[in-house]
């Protein structure tokens, strides 16, 4: 797997990785249903198109050349300062091999000026915290504001001034 920006052409196997991930790591959580109705709104082909354009952000895709094996899309706030890391996901087959971990470098090379990175995860998304928190991430205090539909999410951060 190699990593680069996400294009036009990319949108719609974009569409179906977080469709398949969301359905595997939330139908347990939220329902099906509620994974559909949130995966239709949040990831349909016009939400995920004005990411490619959006400023100060970067949109990434983990690409073996056949198939995509990942997504990532983070943007810059602060002036520059703080990454806010969007999404982060891995197909779940491919889950364990550093494709995660090779998106979240890339994200963070992409903004040389921040100090931190911060995200929202799911409380119950365990695999998703343990991901975070080997690769140097510690909860905050502070409760999400992308709540899913029921419940507040965890916040993460990471500082990167070295």
């Amino acid at each position: 797997m190699f990593v680069r920006t996400a294009g036009d052409r990319d949108l719609a196997a974009i569409r179906a990785l977080l469709v398949e991930t969301w359905h595997a790591t939330y139908d347990a959580i939220y329902g099906v249903e509620q994974v559909t109705e949130i995966t239709d709104s949040w990831h349909s082909i016009a939400s995920l198109k004005t990411r490619l354009t959006r400023p100060n952000s970067e949109f990434l895709v983990a690409d073996d050349g056949k198939r995509l094996g990942g997504v990532a899309f983070a943007e810059a706030v602060d002036d520059g300062k703080e990454i806010v890391l969007g999404q982060l996901y891995v197909l779940p087959s491919l889950q364990g091999r550093g494709i995660g971990g090779m998106l979240l470098d890339e994200v963070i090379e992409s903004f040389p000026e921040a100090r931190a990175i911060r995200l929202e995860v799911e409380a119950k998304n365990i695999k998703a915290i343990a991901f975070y928190e080997a690769n140097g991430f510690v909860r905050t205090a502070d409760t999400g504001e992308q709540a899913g539909p029921s419940e507040p999410t965890l916040v993460l951060r990471r500082s990167l001034a070295g």
